[in-house]
């Protein structure tokens, strides 16, 4: 392969896998934070913190559905940018779950084991998804500027 054709295969949109991929997370995320929705609505006697706990979760649905549809309308070159956001998206959604664990750790004046060690293995993974991501996109980044650059075959 020549540098040129390394560089046209690095500039172009996402592949159709892709795109079905991401319209698969989108139409979870919009379908998850509906049904929830649904459940909440027609519930008018949760206890508050069931309440909270429902709008996190179709905040984090709705989340997911937007990030679905902004990397499907993209037609440019992402460079591994839609897996960094991915990555923070699953970093956000283990803070509010940390957040509502603690608290509701906090409220029962229980220490519960099962649930740090849920904390500690979701952040682990959600910590290592985003090292990931970024470790990727920066070498892509790295590997299209040196294709560019001139005079440097690669």
């Amino acid at each position: 392969m020549t540098p040129e054709e390394v560089l046209a295969r690095l500039d172009a949109p996402l592949s159709l896998r892709r795109r079905v991929g991401y319209l698969a997370v989108g139409f979870t995320g919009l379908t998850g934070s509906g049904l929830i929705g649904l459940l909440w609505a027609t519930e008018p006697e949760l206890p508050t913190r069931t309440s909270v706990a429902f709008a996190a979760l179709v905040a984090i649905g709705l989340c997911w559905a937007a990030f679905g549809g902004w990397a499907v309308t993209r037609r440019t070159p992402l460079f591994a940018r839609d897996r960094v956001v991915a990555g923070w998206l699953g970093v956000g959604a283990w803070l509010a779950f940390s957040v509502g664990a603690l608290v509701i750790s906090v409220v029962r004046h229980e220490f519960e084991p099962v649930l740090l060690g849920m904390v500690l293995v979701l952040g682990v993974l959600a910590g290592a998804h985003l090292r990931a991501a970024r470790r990727a996109r920066a070498a892509l980044l790295r590997r299209r500027t040196a294709l560019a650059a001139p005079g440097e075959g690669g």
